[in-house]
């Protein structure tokens, strides 16, 4: 809109200046200027807003100025009455070439010179004859064949001496814009190829979360039977085993420093910003799922809900909690389905309701889903999930000082799960 304003600005001076630089092939008050060249290029320059709708703005513009020009600046003993008999021809002049500017459809696509030239030369034309009929003692005393043999040259003269300039500037941003492409596909390969070295440590790296995440959860299971139990030798085996694990670990926080090291390279522009708009994190949430489902083979329609008045909230704990409550939609989903993510506030607390329309919760099953360990997702091979990602998120929560609930009052057919976080933990503090 910006660029399209300063256009329109830019066209409603340069048309009426150009307009000064005339002759007067009949020897009367009607003259050939450069301003229909500087309008026939605004024209093609300027597709968003109709040809029509530009006559009329230069035309009523031209007839002012030309006035003020006349009368005021070079005053010639005209009174203003006689002035605007000489001037507000030019008004029909600008219209009838902008009209059948857009009634021929002179900036169709794609673009072809030769027809575009051919067309203007007719545009002009009528647009010459429209404004003579207006000047009834010219048409009388001068017009006879070797005028018109004059205004249709001038027509051609004009039109393809503008089309070489605006396609020499076409050419021109052709070429940038190639060149621009190509600087662009070179840096897309490179990217793309470092970018595959890296997903194949992270996928190493996924394996190895996943099977600490069970491992840590049968320790602590088995802990929980050892203190029972009170048996030294077993928790002495238990000991190896969480030793085990922190070398695991370990050996994740390596690959994930020199993943980190190398995506670094790779982004240009990182931001070190740890708080966002509440709608742009609802939108990268929504972007990273959507190509969650895809890689799943599933169809589902993402709606984000978000209310303006959030202030910026701290990234990577929205994205902690409510990425993974949408995550677990996306996999509850059998092959298509909608998930709405709404957020808003409510008092002093932020709410997040994550809905979707899946296979749900059963009634007796619904107070154990925040049980660690607790799952009803299994993979290709029959492989339970962890049963971890409810826990965490409530245990993460819980910790801010508020809490995650199914909500039983949700519609027939979905389930919503709702978070509550006091604001003051979840903005920036002065």
């Amino acid at each position: 809109m910006k660029e399209l304003i300063t256009a329109l600005l830019f066209m409603m001076i340069a048309v009426p200046l150009a307009g000064e630089i005339k002759f007067f092939p009949f020897h009367d008050t009607f003259r050939i200027s450069l301003g229909t060249p500087v309008f026939f290029f605004f024209l093609l320059w300027i597709r968003t807003l109709p040809p029509f709708l530009s006559g009329l703005i230069v035309g009523f513009n031209v007839v002012l100025f030309r006035l003020l020009w006349d009368g005021f600046l070079h005053p010639n003993g005209l009174s203003i009455d006689e002035l605007f008999q000489l001037h507000y021809p030019v008004f029909f002049y600008y219209t009838t070439y902008a009209c059948l500017f857009q009634l021929l459809n002179l900036n169709k696509q794609p673009y072809q010179p030769l027809r575009v030239g051919a067309l203007d030369i007719i545009t002009e034309t009528g647009a010459t004859f429209a404004e003579l009929a207006f000047r009834p003692t010219i048409i009388e005393d001068f017009i006879h064949w070797e005028a018109y043999g004059k205004i249709v040259l001038i027509a051609v003269v004009r039109s393809f001496f503008v089309l070489g300039l605006y396609n020499i500037i076409q050419l021109r941003q052709a070429v940038l814009n190639e060149e621009q492409q190509r600087r662009q596909n070179e840096h897309t390969l490179v990217l793309i190829s470092n970018l595959y070295e890296e997903s194949v440590q992270l996928k190493k790296t996924l394996k190895y979360a996943e099977n600490i995440t069970r491992d840590s959860y049968d320790l602590y299971r088995s802990l929980l039977r050892a203190e029972q139990a009170a048996e030294p030798g077993l928790i002495r085996l238990l000991a190896e085993r969480a030793l085990r694990i922190s070398g695991q670990v370990h050996e994740i926080k390596k690959d994930n420093q020199r993943i980190y090291a190398g995506l670094s390279k790779l982004i240009h522009e990182q931001s070190s910003a740890d708080y966002m708009g509440a709608g742009e994190i609802g939108r990268l949430i929504v972007s990273t799922n959507e190509k969650y489902a895809e890689a799943l083979g599933k169809s589902i329609r993402f709606s984000l809900d978000v209310d303006e008045a959030l202030p910026e909230l701290h990234v990577f704990t929205l994205l902690t909690l409510v990425n993974n409550l949408v995550a677990n939609s996306v996999e509850a989903m059998d092959k298509e389905g909608f998930i709405l993510i709404r957020a808003f506030l409510k008092g002093e607390y932020i709410q997040i309701h994550v809905i979707d329309n899946g296979p749900g919760i059963p009634v007796k099953r619904r107070e154990r889903i925040f049980t660690p360990g607790y799952t009803t997702k299994y993979d290709l091979s029959g492989t339970p999930s962890t049963g971890m990602g409810l826990f965490y998120i409530q245990e993460v929560a819980e910790s801010l000082g508020g809490k995650i609930e199914l909500r039983e009052d949700s519609r027939e057919g979905e389930t919503m799960f709702t978070i509550t976080l006091p604001v003051q933990q979840v903005i920036k503090r002065g």
